[in-house]
């Protein structure tokens, strides 16, 4: 089994923040959201909130947002295209894919690949965490959860924050744009 981090790895880019620029260009209404997220990176650098808490000011925007499943669906018509062709081109069906961008965000582009997702449950309305953040030793834990008996072939990931999970991989690939190189931490 092959497990895949998202963003910067399949995906070039970040899909969160991608989507974020996608919807506030479509609606500039969105921008009053801002002062909020804005006071939760304050909060989250001076370590008052958690990273979880910190989403959930950011993940403010998505309460302006009428037809959040329309705008889904026409995000990923136009940004599949950054899916990655070294991905594409080793694509198994058995592939899964671990990341801290929200669940319902991935879940669409996910199901048209045929792979499988690990992702952070974000209420897509509220902007609210239903799950922890699916990051470092968290993605560990959910995998083991759902895969108890599974082992990991290869792990690929463009940052050594997934050291937790190329720790249980038999091989691990670190990702810098289209390169894919052996997991060494330096």
């Amino acid at each position: 089994m092959n497990v895949y981090d998202f963003d910067k790895t399949i995906y070039d880019g970040d899909s969160t923040l991608d989507f974020y620029v996608f919807s506030i260009k479509k609606d500039l209404s969105l921008l009053r959201y801002f002062p909020k997220q804005f006071l939760g990176i304050i909060f989250y650098y001076l370590k008052i909130i958690s990273k979880e808490r910190y989403k959930e000011f950011f993940f403010s925007f998505l309460k302006g947002i009428d037809d959040i499943d329309k705008e889904i669906e026409k995000f990923w018509n136009k940004n599949e295209v950054k899916i990655k062709d070294w991905y594409l081109n080793q694509r198994n069906k058995n592939d899964i894919v671990i990341s801290a961008s929200p669940e319902w965000l991935l879940k669409p582009i996910i199901n048209k690949l045929g792979i499988n997702l690990i992702a952070t449950k974000v209420d897509k309305k509220t902007g609210e965490l239903n799950s922890l953040n699916c990051y470092g030793d968290e993605k560990v834990k959910r995998f083991k959860k759902i895969f108890p008996k599974e082992e990991i072939e290869n792990f690929y990931s463009d940052h050594f924050s997934d050291t937790p999970m190329s720790l249980i991989s038999k091989h691990s690939w670190i990702i810098k744009g289209d390169k894919v190189k052996y997991w060494r931490e330096e």
